[in-house]
């Protein structure tokens, strides 16, 4: 079974992979959050280090570019066969307000006729094979059986379903009902995604569905990084190794942006994080309200140290919204 590491913008960026893979490995592919091409091709830094070979240097990556222009995906894609990659993946899933409404993302579900037309032009010239990580439909899941009968004309390398539409954002169960008449229909890899938070997830996934290619973990991955290794037969991550893993994420960033954006971002990691211990709000409530270093670095001490770690840690709303 492989399992994949998803694209979270403004998380899984290349500092995060490399800690991530040099402390626990483990996703036998981790995917780049996604590129969006303008049309004179020039990009941010973010961008540019995101992409960039030696950043992903012996990591197994796989870049994903969001836009509804042809001709960008497959100029996209030329650039980045020639760093090195060996395939690119389009974003059909991404549920922002700011992308759909550009017709991007999960907002190329929308106008059924212009995904079609998109797909004709990206297969007729495309430099490198092409997966895609789609949602189930723009409004409605009754979407879904339109959208396999536009997917299953065309030779992708592979598809990730998430279970959602794009107005069910991330709220409610995924319709993994829905994931059999992708199975019967296409004949290439299938992977599901969507709320694989614990092992049992995995499980009640792939008893369902032992066809399945593999799981692709976003959300899960994020609040226990040694989940891939727990579904692979591995042992749960220990106190020291997450402090390990928080340390040495801190000390990178600390390296390479600005103090106040280390902060903010340290803390939206730990929210996750915090996943993994009992009863860490009161000490959360502390980290998010942290304005400056020593602040930041006496609250996550102490979730790291003085948190019991839960039995069976995971993602968990419940846990984050108390």
């Amino acid at each position: 079974m492989k399992i994949y590491f998803a694209p979270l913008e403004g998380i899984t960026d290349e500092i995060y992979r490399r800690v991530h893979f040099e402390l626990f490995g483990g996703p036998d592919r981790y995917f780049i959050p996604f590129i969006s091409p303008t049309q004179h091709f020039t990009f941010s830094s973010r961008e540019q280090k995101a992409m960039s070979p030696e950043e992903n240097r012996g990591i197994p990556v796989i870049p994903q570019v969001l836009t509804k222009n042809p001709e960008h995906f497959n100029e996209m894609a030329g650039r980045l066969r020639d760093f090195g990659y060996p395939e690119v993946n389009l974003n059909a899933g991404c549920p922002s307000g700011t992308v759909t409404a550009k017709g991007k993302g999960s907002g190329m579900l929308r106008d059924k006729n212009a995904l079609r037309a998109f797909l004709d032009e990206v297969f007729s010239k495309c430099p490198l094979p092409v997966s895609v990580k789609t949602r189930i439909g723009y409004e409605s899941p009754d979407e879904w059986n339109e959208i396999v009968d536009i997917y299953k004309d065309y030779p992708f390398s592979e598809i990730i379903l998430h279970m959602r539409t794009r107005e069910e954002y991330y709220k409610g169960r995924p319709h993994i009902e829905l994931v059999e008449n992708a199975m019967n229909a296409f004949s290439c890899p299938v992977v599901y995604n969507g709320d694989v938070f614990y092992a049992e997830d995995a499980e009640d996934v792939l008893t369902r569905f032992p066809s399945l290619s593999g799981l692709m973990l976003g959300r899960g991955l994020i609040a226990n990084p040694a989940l891939t290794r727990v579904l692979k037969g591995g042992k749960a991550a220990t106190r020291a190794e997450l402090k390990a893993f928080h340390d040495k994420l801190y000390r990178r960033y600390l390296e390479a942006w600005p103090k106040n954006a280390v902060i903010g971002h340290m803390c939206e990691i730990m929210v996750y994080m915090s996943c993994m211990y009992e009863n860490p709000h009161k000490l959360l409530k502390a980290l998010r309200k942290s304005k400056d270093l020593p602040a930041y670095e006496d609250a996550a001490e102490r979730i790291l140290s003085e948190m019991p770690l839960r039995e069976n840690p995971g993602f968990d709303l419940m846990v984050l919204k108390k």
